[in-house]
């Protein structure tokens, strides 16, 4: 099973890389020759492949949502992290609502298509060793956020937990964020087995795993005090994870 996990891996490594480099002008032409909505489409097709190319080690994305997320206001979305593959299903199942996201400074460079986006696509790239610098761009963000009625996917875990188990939540993004966002919502996400894709480690890829992503009932922000909102909110993420 390991050596045929080897020569798919390989497989999808080459079509991977040859699609982020194909996306990367395709999004610059998108941008600077049709504007924002046209960059927007080119990214949600290029997660949407990149969802489709997973199939190639046997791993199936699932959504399981059977609530209505409302519209014409900020979401936030707060979920655990897994893995990288986290990242396309929430662009696309929820494109919608437009969805950016808070990265570290380092992603926003010498990734073909995945740093330009996070550059230009209206997500945020902050400096986790200025927490100045960070505090700054977060409230930036987090008021235009509200302006745009945008959502924003946030992992208050900070980073990928290999075992997928969940991590300790911060406080600190999401408490700036939903203080700018005070007629929003919440939608907690739930993630399985997305860990299981890198239980080899980088390479070679694990096969046959069904990602699922879970959608859990939206939680109106100015219903809570933020302690309570978080609370609530890291209970019913880690009440889903399945170990």
């Amino acid at each position: 099973m390991k050596f045929l996990s080897y020569v798919l891996s390989s497989v999808f490594a080459v079509i991977f890389f040859l699609t982020i480099l194909i996306f990367h002008p395709l999004q610059w032409l998108s941008l600077n020759l049709l504007g924002k909505n046209s960059h927007k489409k080119v990214v949600e097709v290029l997660n949407f492949v990149i969802i489709k190319l997973m199939l190639i080690v046997g791993t199936r994305v699932i959504l399981k949502n059977k609530y209505k997320i409302p519209k014409e206001c900020s979401i936030i979305f707060v979920s655990n992290h897994q893995s990288i593959f986290d990242i396309p299903p929430i662009v696309w199942f929820f494109r919608k609502h437009n969805p950016k996201f808070v990265a570290k400074k380092e992603l926003g460079k010498g990734i073909p298509s995945i740093s330009y986006n996070l550059k230009h696509g209206g997500s945020v790239l902050i400096d986790r060793e200025n927490s100045n610098q960070a505090m700054d761009v977060l409230v930036n963000f987090s008021k235009t956020i509200n302006k745009n009625n945008w959502g924003v996917a946030i992992f208050p875990e900070g980073t990928r937990s290999r075992t997928g188990h969940p991590k300790r939540f911060a406080t600190n993004g999401l408490k700036i964020i939903t203080k700018y966002n005070k007629n929003g919502y919440i939608v907690p996400l739930t993630i399985n087995n997305s860990w299981k894709v890198f239980k080899y480690g980088k390479f070679p890829l694990g096969l046959g795993n069904n990602i699922t992503i879970t959608a859990h009932e939206p939680v109106k922000i100015s219903s809570l005090s933020f302690e309570e909102l978080f609370k609530k909110t890291e209970s019913i993420i880690k009440k889903h994870v399945i170990n």
